[in-house]
């Protein structure tokens, strides 16, 4: 008999905050409260990465660069940053 089926699971607890959960969970084990074995993959389509604003200083003349390259994308400046940072990050890691 697999694992699965023969350890009765415990009742995951109602968390009063986000903090209290991720508290529980550094401290228990999820396979005493999930059955991973019978977990199904789940796609949430709709959800969007967190962003967070953040005050950024450019010398005037890349500022301008980037909203002629944007311009010429067809996408916001602020789009076409995130969108070169993200690769020039991705290639830092490969490092």
């Amino acid at each position: 008999m697999s694992k699965s089926k023969s350890k009765k699971l415990k009742t995951i607890p109602h968390f009063k905050s986000e903090a209290a959960a991720a508290e529980f969970w550094l401290t228990h084990d999820t396979t005493d409260y999930v059955d991973w074995a019978a977990a199904q993959r789940v796609v949430f389509s709709n959800l969007r990465p967190s962003t967070k604003s953040i005050s950024l200083r450019l010398p005037l003349s890349l500022l301008e660069r980037l909203k002629i390259s944007a311009n010429k994308k067809d996408v916001p400046y602020q789009s076409l940053m995130k969108m070169i940072l993200d690769e020039a990050m991705k290639k830092e890691l490969r490092k």
